[in-house]
C-alpha cells in the first residue's frame, strides 16, 4: 500500500512539472512573439504566432482572442488578407465591440468588393454578366458596411464615413444615408480600443 501511495505522489508530481513546464514553454513563445512584435520583425512574428497556435487552446479566453488579434495584423501588414480576416472574424465575435478589428474587416471586405467594381465598370450594363457582377458586389458591400459603422460610430473618421457613403451609393440605397447619424449615434455605445489579455 505503500507503494502505491508513494507511487502516485511521484506520478502526480511528474504531471504537473510536466504541465508546468508546458505552461512555461507556451509563456516563454508568447514573449518571443511579442518581442519580435516589438522589433518590427514580422516574418519571424508569423513564424513564432504560427507555431503558437496549436497551443491556443491552453491559452485564457482573453489572452487567445488577444493573441488571435495580434496574428491578423501581422497577416494583414503581410498581405496574407485571407489569414487575416480569419482572424479577425474570431476577435470580432468574440470582442463585437472591439472597434479596430471591426474597421480592419470593413476595409479588408472593401477590397474583395472593390475587385468586382472593377470588373462592373468594364461591363456593360446590357451584358448578361452585369447584373450577376452587380449582385456579387454588393454581397460584398454589405458584408463591409457593419464593420464600417461600427468602427466609424466608435472612432470617427472622414475617410471611412466617405467610403460609407460611397459604398451606400454604389448599391443604390441612397435612402439609408437619411438616418446614417443616429445609426451610427447608436452603434457608438459600448466601444472597445483596447483588448485585455486577462
Amino acid at each position: 500500500m505503500f507503494k502505491n501511495l508513494l507511487f502516485l505522489l511521484l506520478s502526480g508530481s511528474i504531471a504537473l512539472s510536466s504541465k508546468a513546464q508546458t505552461a512555461d514553454s507556451l509563456f516563454n513563445r508568447l514573449g518571443d512573439f511579442d518581442l519580435a512584435r516589438f522589433n518590427n520583425d514580422g516574418p519571424a512574428a508569423i513564424t513564432i504566432g504560427e507555431a503558437i497556435l496549436q497551443d491556443t487552446a491552453k491559452l485564457a479566453p482573453k489572452t487567445r482572442i488577444s493573441f488571435f488579434d495580434r496574428m491578423a495584423k501581422l497577416y494583414e501588414d503581410d498581405r496574407q488578407d485571407a489569414k487575416a480576416v480569419f482572424y479577425y472574424e474570431k476577435v470580432a465575435a468574440a470582442a463585437p465591440d472591439y472597434y479596430v478589428a471591426q474597421r480592419a474587416l470593413g476595409y479588408l471586405y472593401d477590397n474583395d468588393a472593390e475587385e468586382i467594381h472593377l470588373k462592373l465598370y468594364q461591363t456593360k450594363p446590357d451584358d448578361p454578366a452585369y447584373k450577376t457582377l452587380f449582385d456579387s458586389y454588393k454581397k460584398g458591400v454589405l458584408k463591409a458596411l457593419p464593420h464600417l459603422e461600427k468602427a466609424q460610430a466608435c472612432d470617427p473618421n472622414d475617410d471611412t464615413l466617405e467610403l460609407i457613403k460611397t459604398l451606400y451609393h454604389n448599391i443604390h440605397n441612397e435612402q439609408v444615408l437619411n438616418s446614417l447619424n443616429s445609426h451610427l449615434a447608436a452603434l457608438g455605445k459600448n466601444c472597445i480600443d483596447l483588448l485585455g489579455d486577462r
